[in-house]
């Protein structure tokens, strides 16, 4: 089975994939958690360490082709070294957003994905997860929230450098590449249960989408 959920930055995709896939491994069935975008992160994170510009198409994209990336534990990890705790700096959420827009390194990630999914229950979670990656996917869910109840939720973190303010011009900026990308841009396919997320806490979120799940499973 596979669960895959969509939605902009900071709407809780991540701690919601995850609860779901601890919940329902916990349940009896065990499912793995993928975060598509630390994929992207990771290859950005990659560029980066090698001197690439992430905007670099031809560079970014040989090293995407080449770079050996795993889930280990709900983790990334590039080359045998885990880097999930490296992939949320300011400057990786500079640079990602125009690396995931290029088409070859999406083909090449996606194929990551499928291939790590293959054969699992797993849930999934990114941009087009339900759109491009898994059109055919069991369940499918757009988790959505006000602009600047992204930005108040990244900056309470404490992990970014900016101001409120500025985090919120970077949200709509990330949101605006999503949108407009040539393939796999961010959009709510037909079928796809949308959930705001503005004013429910993780664990309200959490109990829809299982309801959701038991309703038609």
């Amino acid at each position: 089975m596979i669960i895959a959920i969509d939605g902009p930055a900071g709407t809780g995709k991540s701690t919601i994939a995850k609860m779901l896939a601890q919940g329902l491994a916990a349940g009896g069935r065990g499912f793995t958690y993928i975060n598509s975008g630390s994929l992207y992160r990771a290859i950005t994170l990659g560029c980066l360490r090698k001197g690439i510009d992430p905007a670099d198409g031809e560079k970014a994209l040989e090293f995407a082709k080449n770079v050996r990336l795993e889930y280990r534990d709900a983790a990334v990890h590039m080359e045998g070294e885990p880097v999930e705790d490296r992939l949320h700096s300011d400057e990786i959420d500079r640079f990602v957003a125009p690396l995931s827009a290029i088409v070859p390194i999406r083909h090449v990630v996606n194929g990551h994905i499928r291939k790590i999914a293959s054969n699992l229950d797993a849930v999934v979670e990114g941009r087009d997860m339900t759109t491009v990656v898994f059109p055919g996917a069991e369940f499918r869910f757009y988790l959505d929230a006000s602009v600047k109840e992204r930005a108040k939720r990244r900056f309470d973190q404490g992990v970014s450098g900016l101001s409120l303010e500025e985090i919120e011009r970077s949200i709509e900026e990330r949101d605006a590449v999503d949108r407009n990308k040539e393939e796999g841009s961010l959009k709510i396919a037909p079928g796809v249960t949308y959930l705001d997320t503005s004013y429910l806490t993780l664990t309200q979120v959490y109990d829809k989408l299982v309801e959701k799940i038991q309703e038609e499973g």
